[in-house]
């Protein structure tokens, strides 16, 4: 046993009685009272999941095992040459809630390293699909494939107690998360880059080897380790969190799980978000002849996207009520190493002009930007000019979160997920409108 499985199944053993307690002790107290509203729309704000990965604060954005971004990026090891850390040490991270040392992090780069090869079958699915398939499609259809090597799945129709499912889906989760970089590069560099793709240096991490096998060279690995951890958990109510958790909740394994959860990441409610503000940014600059607009024809422009009807693509979170600092992270990468960039100073002009804008409107929530306003021109000035394969960088990150959780889900027991409908009759009834 691993390291780092040794100390998960520590933590493990430790969480499991405050469960067991709040159940049998507690079960009855109310943590949330749900409206028609909510029951209509989506059970936005119901209080109805539990997870310790991360947290989302109105005004302090994610927090991963209780720490905000700049403090996850100060805390965990850093890869050698880079002011940004290993993947891997997040990952140590989002299981046991600890900071991991340089030695803990290097073994979990190692045990990746072992559970990284892509089976041969793989490619070969892969090579079949039409060439205008969507990346997402390819993606999800590539980590369902590999279904058939569930360790889970094996363990289970032998015979084991409930007490030790969290074992073959750490296992089923870690050959998942060692694989997913290599077959997003495999698709990129199959579709977009005239089927010439790289193959992994085993001297580097998750991160580095991943802008190599895209064959982008530094600073790309730094944008691949920022990105990755940016995105890899948003609580588990999003769409994507919640499907993988959902689906695993019957005890189905980590392949089908996560499968489902990129499939619904690939909405464009959801993942597709980030490559539709970059497309209305580069619009409105085609619209100046690729000119930088003033601060009065941008302001003109925002308001002509207001009165229209439409909304101003990367502004506003059905949560934060702040920057979310995801965007602000991006941003600091790009004052340093993109200053000039012409897309990258409208984005912040767009920062500058449009919250006190979104303000005056008075529908907003929240005037400020989320982290689709910045993530897609850090990926075009690399050259990764490809709109549909960003929400596949979106799933390989969003799987380290979503993995680490059903993990956890199947530790503490958690049951099938099993919600009560109502009818529109009950609920004009409980208004009091019904005739």
């Amino acid at each position: 046993m691993s390291a780092l499985k040794e100390k998960l199944f520590e933590k493990i053993e430790a969480h499991r009685p405050r469960t067991t307690r709040l159940a049998k002790e507690f079960g009855d107290v109310k943590v949330s009272d749900v409206t028609i509203a909510q029951a209509i729309g989506g059970a936005r704000g119901v209080k109805c999941l539990v997870t310790d990965i991360s947290y989302l604060d109105p005004f302090e954005g994610i927090r991963f095992r209780g720490m905000t971004i700049p403090e996850t990026f100060k805390a965990l090891p850093k890869v050698p040459g880079s002011e940004y850390p290993y993947v891997e040490a997040h990952w140590y991270l989002l299981l046991t809630g600890e900071v991991p040392t340089k030695e803990q992090t290097l073994e979990v780069v190692e045990e990746f390293k072992e559970r990284a090869k892509v089976p041969q079958y793989v490619y070969d699915l892969l090579r079949t699909m039409p060439r205008d398939t969507h990346p997402m499609t390819m993606f999800s259809s590539a980590i369902l494939a590999m279904q058939r090597e569930s360790v889970f799945v094996k363990r289970y129709q032998e015979g084991m107690s409930k007490m030790d499912y969290w074992d073959p889906m750490y296992e089923d989760a870690s050959n998942l998360l060692a694989r997913l970089p290599v077959i997003a590069a495999y698709i990129y560099r199959m579709k977009y880059r005239s089927d010439t793709p790289i193959a992994a240096d085993p001297k580097l991490d998750f991160g580095g080897n991943f802008a190599h096998m895209m064959g982008i060279p530094h600073p790309y690995d730094d944008v691949a380790r920022m990105y990755f951890i940016l995105h890899s958990d948003h609580e588990s109510g999003n769409v994507s969190a919640h499907t993988v958790h959902l689906v695993a909740s019957a005890l189905s394994d980590a392949y089908y799980a996560l499968s489902a959860g990129i499939n619904g990441l690939a909405g464009p409610l959801h993942g597709l978000a980030n490559q539709e503000v970059l497309r209305w940014t580069q619009a409105f600059m085609d619209k100046l002849g690729g000119q930088l607009p003033t601060k009065e024809q941008l302001e003109e422009a925002l308001w002509d996207t207001l009165n229209s009807g439409q909304v101003i693509p990367g502004y506003g979170h059905a949560v934060l009520r702040k920057t979310d600092p995801r965007y602000t992270a991006q941003r600091e990468f790009c004052l340093k190493n993109l200053p000039d960039y012409p897309l990258f100073k409208l984005i912040s002009m767009i920062y500058e002009v449009t919250p006190p804008i979104l303000e005056k409107q008075g529908k907003a929530k929240n005037p400020w930007p989320n982290v689709d306003a910045q993530s897609g021109v850090v990926q075009w000035y690399y050259g990764v000019t490809d709109y549909d394969f960003y929400t596949v960088l979106f799933g390989v990150g969003r799987a380290i979160g979503v993995l680490a959780n059903i993990i956890w889900d199947r530790a503490l027991g958690y049951a099938i997920e099993r919600p009560k409908s109502l009818t529109t009759d009950m609920l004009e009834e409980a208004a009091g409108i019904k005739k």
